[in-house]
């Protein structure tokens, strides 16, 4: 029997510290996303969508972790919607569920046939793709009595569609981390708002996840969607930190800085009344710092999140 190596067994440590690091580090970018939105409340019942991705496994597993230690009760039940694609593993979500002991249910129906039909040939189908899986998640959700629609998207994806509402929709808008649905009766959040994708991916390869790739809109080529990602990824790789000072904009908006009427009263601007915070800037000089990239080893530091402090010990019998 052969002696292990230091250096294997460097490495093996370096790899679990790293490892730890990380799944710690998504965890409280979730928990930051919770508390700072009231994602989640006593007695929740969250239902997680779970298409088979590396985001909505990564959603799942971390918000299972959470419940485990979290102060408050909640509980979570991972659904499915089989569109029924050609090829598509059904056997791969129901396996994994079972095996990590998660309530869930499969919902089987054929959006794909209706997809195919209605879009013509080498138009984007995400749309009405989109819109099909929506009604019938909401639809879902009734039934199994969720308070709570869980999706995962990530900083990404938020940061994406502001590009993509600013490029192509003339809008300054994104995807908020908490909404209330399309109709009216539930509340739909994205506890991932905080979390890199990278991350993620890293995340989904170190649980080794059992991905199921998307072969009705995931491979279909030239998307706009696809275009903004790249140019994003590559400001992050000539500029890192620029990513994160994009998406701190979203979360420090200057109303009265933009020029749209209905979000601030520009009309009654007159001599005399109190300047705004941000003031005039209009005869000074402009000046911008580069972004500092953020450090993965130096955690910042946080106050208290309540989705985040353990649950009390139970008391000890005498």
């Amino acid at each position: 029997m052969q002696d292990v190596s230091p250096v294997s067994d460097d490495k093996a440590q370096k790899a679990a510290f790293e490892s730890n690091k990380l799944a710690k580090r998504l965890r409280h970018h979730v928990g930051d996303a919770i508390n700072d939105f009231n994602m989640i409340e006593e007695g929740d019942r969250i239902m997680v969508c779970l298409s088979g991705g590396k985001d909505s496994y990564a959603l799942l597993d971390i918000l299972l972790g959470l419940q485990k230690s979290a102060p408050i009760d909640f509980s979570i039940v991972a659904v499915n919607l089989d569109q029924k694609q050609p090829g598509f593993p059904e056997d791969v979500l129901p396996g994994y569920l079972e095996s990590i002991g998660v309530e869930y249910r499969i919902v089987e129906e054929d959006t794909y046939s209706i997809v195919k039909r209605v879009v013509p040939e080498g138009k984007t189908t995400c749309a009405l793709c989109s819109r099909l899986r929506r009604g019938i998640l909401y639809r879902v959700a009734t039934e199994l009595g969720a308070t709570k629609i869980a999706l995962g998207h990530h900083r990404d994806d938020i940061l994406q569609t502001l590009f993509l509402n600013m490029f192509y929709g003339g809008k300054l808008k994104a995807m908020p981390p908490k909404l209330v649905s399309d109709d009216g009766r539930h509340v739909v959040i994205r506890p991932l708002a905080y979390c890199r994708e990278k991350d993620i991916e890293r995340y989904a390869q170190m649980r080794a996840f059992p991905i199921i790739p998307c072969n009705l809109c995931g491979s279909q080529p030239n998307l706009q969607r696809q275009v903004v990602k790249e140019m994003i990824n590559d400001w992050d790789r000539r500029f890192p930190g620029r990513v994160e000072t994009m998406f701190r904009a979203l979360r420090n908006v200057v109303p009265s800085h933009l020029a749209d009427t209905a979000l601030y009263d520009f009309a009654t601007i007159a001599p005399g009344v109190v300047p705004e915070a941000g003031g005039d800037t209009a005869f000074d000089k402009e000046e911008f710092r580069d972004p500092v990239a953020p450090a993965d080893d130096v955690e910042a530091p946080r106050r208290t999140i309540s989705i985040l402090d353990s649950r009390p010990k139970a008391p000890e019998c005498q």
